[in-house]
């Protein structure tokens, strides 16, 4: 597939070995519409010549997904820098050098759809869903808010107003901050432990300096995917590179000339009194804007594990997570994680939407079902690029607290081995075909999709399509969840080491509540149940 720029990449995805997982694809039907419609249902890449990477999946849809994904995220902050990820979702689709705040509106209601953006640890999306006909426009609108943000002092405070108002939410009930403590918890405050939710102190010390020199260093050609389902490639392609493919990466040393810029040849539109705003695009370097792109690009994530235990006066229950360092994203057995993560499932005492869910998972049977004092009780599994974590949340009434880390040991325990309450082949079943049912449900949505197909891309550099997903889950034995059980929970010198090796195999203690003491001595408990490094 020849690309309109000469020096660009283009390649079909795809190799042998996955001809059978397409040949059981059941045949798709195009709809009967006048609207283009892409040439191939098999994912395409198109590298720009700035390293920009421009995927597309076909689908036989009436509308376009499109998604711009950026290696980024918070575990790219500094101490200095922290929060600014959270403020700068914030500040999405206001003002830009092409836009006012009141015209971006405008514009995006002449979509007839919707725009969003989000941020996590490890990448920041902006997303769209429009009609073909309004994909040049939605192109056009996501890279002025991505390249040319002017960040004006009053879209500032908005967004500092609005932050604030959200730590004050997430504090509100440990079940809402808890996955923030165990990541802050487990990876000692930093890469993948700095907080994504701005730490409330600063709201008022974070400046415009720093937001321009966090998009300096992060919102770079080379660490952009844009996605597009159900979108002609070569439309999207062309978009791209007319919208995007000005973006240069330039080294970020102390000795860039204050006269270099990031694009070139890029106009800026002026404010009220003639003053010209400073953009992503356009703005000149400062050579005495920190940096923190030498030292944190290639910082690798180091589990720690470690005890938080926070007084909460006013909490109605006594919270509790038990949790081990578990694989990253690529490793191979991280189908058995998801696979262990699903047999453990769980839930609290209200089903919201209906009861029924999860209902024959372990954690509902041996804990929920069977203590009358557990509100909660799930499992919780995240996964990164070189890290991730594993672990059992449980919520109970302050009088039950002393019982609580004994029952979550105690399911921990039992995944290791074929006694005691190890997994059976009936259990391992419904916990495969759970994973896959609720995995293929979640791509039906066009926002997932776009956004699988993009991350994909932007972390192993292609994708797995559902069928060999589904085939790894499928392959998936009882002595595979043991060894990985083992591998995570009992990490010794006879077992293979996780991810670059250098975790310390102990475990991540939070507990939010009052009266915390009453909880005893967990690592004593996980010592008696023999969980964690072994000698």
């Amino acid at each position: 597939m020849q690309s309109s720029l000469a020096s660009s990449f283009t390649t079909r995805v795809g190799n042998p070995s996955r001809s059978l997982a397409r040949a059981l694809r059941p045949p798709l039907l195009r709809p009967a519409s006048t609207s283009s419609q892409p040439s191939s249902l098999l994912p395409q890449v198109t590298t720009l010549p700035n390293k920009l990477r421009v995927v597309t999946e076909g689908a036989p849809t009436y509308v376009h997904s499109l998604g711009v994904f950026i290696d980024g995220g918070t575990r790219f902050e500094s101490e200095r820098t922290s929060g600014v990820t959270h403020l700068l979702d914030k500040m999405a689709f206001k003002s830009t050098a092409r836009f006012s705040d009141t015209e971006m509106i405008a514009q995006i209601d002449q979509l007839g759809s919707h725009m969003f953006n989000a941020s996590s640890r490890d990448f920041i999306q902006y997303q769209t869903t429009v009609f073909p006909q309004s994909l040049p426009l939605a192109v056009s609108l996501l890279s002025s808010t991505i390249l040319d943000p002017l960040l004006l002092p009053n879209e500032l405070e908005e967004a500092r107003a609005a932050a604030a108002y959200e730590i004050r939410e997430a504090w509100a009930k440990a079940a809402t901050i808890m996955q923030e403590i165990v990541h802050q918890t487990a990876y000692a405050g930093k890469t993948l432990g700095m907080p994504t939710i701005c730490p409330e102190p600063q709201l008022e010390v974070l400046s415009e300096r720093d937001f321009r020199g966090y998009m300096r260093d992060w919102y770079r050609p080379e660490r952009m995917v844009i996605a597009g389902y159900g979108i002609p490639h070569e439309e999207l392609v062309d978009l791209v590179d007319r919208h995007f493919g000005g973006m240069a990466a330039p080294a970020v040393t102390s000795a860039l000339s204050s006269s270099s810029h990031l694009f070139a040849g890029r106009g800026q539109r002026s404010g009220s009194g003639a003053k010209t705003f400073a953009t992503v695009s356009s703005a000149p370097y400062d050579r005495d804007l920190e940096s923190d792109f030498a030292t944190l690009t290639d910082a690798k994530a180091v589990y720690t594990g470690g005890e938080t235990y926070i007084d909460k006066p006013d909490e109605e229950f006594v919270h509790l997570f038990i949790g081990f360092e578990s694989l990253h994203a690529t490793d191979p057995d991280v189908y058995a994680v998801a696979v262990i993560n699903t047999l453990l499932l769980g839930g609290s005492s209200f089903s919201q939407g209906g009861p029924g869910k999860g209902m024959f998972s372990r954690l509902h049977q041996n804990v929920l079902n069977r203590h009358h004092w557990v509100d909660l009780c799930q499992s919780l599994h995240q996964c990164y690029g070189d890290s991730g974590v594993l672990g059992i949340h449980a919520a109970v009434f302050p009088d039950y607290a002393p019982r609580v880390a004994q029952a979550v040991a105690g399911q921990l325990h039992a995944l290791t081995g074929s006694m005691m309450g190890g997994v059976n082949e009936e259990q391992l079943g419904r916990a495969k075909n759970m994973l896959k049912s609720m995995m293929v449900m979640q791509t039906e949505s066009r926002v997932v999709a776009v956004e699988d197909l993009g991350r994909q891309f932007m972390s192993q550099g292609y994708k797995e399509s559902v069928q060999e997903m589904c085939a790894k889950i499928d392959a998936v034995t009882r002595e595979d969840t043991w060894r990985v059980a083992t591998r995570i929970l009992r990490p010794s010198p006879t077992t293979k080491a996780l991810n670059h090796g250098v975790g310390s195999g102990d475990p991540t203690i939070v507990a939010i509540g009052r009266n915390l003491e009453r909880l005893g001595d967990v690592k004593q408990v996980l010592r008696k149940w023999d969980l964690g490094r072994r000698a």
